[in-house]
């Protein structure tokens, strides 16, 4: 997700609903288990609590995976012990540090080979990726590397919203500091079926994502792509 779900939208659950269809049909469970990661956010008590609420029974078994004040001693059983998990937004570099000294890193990436549904947004949609850009170091977004690299390429959210993005994005793809990847706005999600893309989901009728690419004249081409509205 470029943006959007119950961290941004607490009154529109249409990704979070995704979210929760895509577990329950890949799991066969009527409450599928879904475990929150809110590193990005420091653990922000308010979103764990936003996060219970809305995944609570009957709707599915929510988790919670806390790295700040860690209380689980193995993070693998936890992790591949769920049917999905849910990467909040929040700083990525940050993010990215914890995870290393923590192990997590590559328990995502075995889970995600297990099968394992693997959802997030902002930081959240950015992890599965090489690269992205970022505003963990200040108010001036940077390119970052360092992702789990299970998606190929690279990754801008909040395309459309946030005016630094796309410029930006657009021209660290053209000039190859970045690979190509997509920018996806708020209200947006790319679903992937391993590594290929399948169809890009929104929440807002108006939310689009778009594939960047380095054109020949040394600029970028941006192309749209079809989007399904879930409401």
């Amino acid at each position: 997700m470029g943006g959007g779900g119950f961290m941004m939208e607490p009154e529109n659950p249409l990704l979070d609903d995704f979210v929760v269809t895509e577990a329950r049909d890949r799991s066969g469970r009527d409450r599928p288990r879904i475990c929150l990661i809110p590193t990005a956010s420091a653990d922000d008590a308010g979103l764990v609590a936003a996060f219970e609420r809305l995944f609570a029974p009957p709707r599915a078994e929510p988790r919670v995976l806390r790295l700040f004040q860690r209380s689980d001693a193995d993070l693998r059983s936890v992790v591949l012990g769920q049917d999905a998990v849910y990467v909040l937004g929040g700083n990525t570099a940050n993010m990215f540090a914890i995870w290393r000294v923590h192990g997590l890193d590559d328990v995502l990436r075995e889970a995600w080979a297990a099968g394992v549904v693997m959802a997030g947004m902002s930081a959240g949609a950015i992890c599965w990726f090489d690269a992205c850009t970022t505003d963990s170091f200040g108010p001036v977004l940077q390119p970052l590397f360092g992702g789990l690299g299970i998606l190929r390429g690279s990754l801008s959210p909040h395309y459309g919203s946030e005016g630094q993005r796309r410029p930006l994005f657009q021209g660290l793809v053209a000039d190859g500091t970045l690979p190509p990847g997509y920018g996806v706005d708020d209200g947006a999600a790319l679903v992937f079926h391993g590594r290929e893309l399948v169809e890009v989901v929104t929440s807002d009728r108006e939310a689009r994502a778009y594939r960047v690419e380095p054109s020949r004249s040394g600029g970028a081409i941006e192309t749209a792509l079809p989007a399904r509205y879930l409401g």
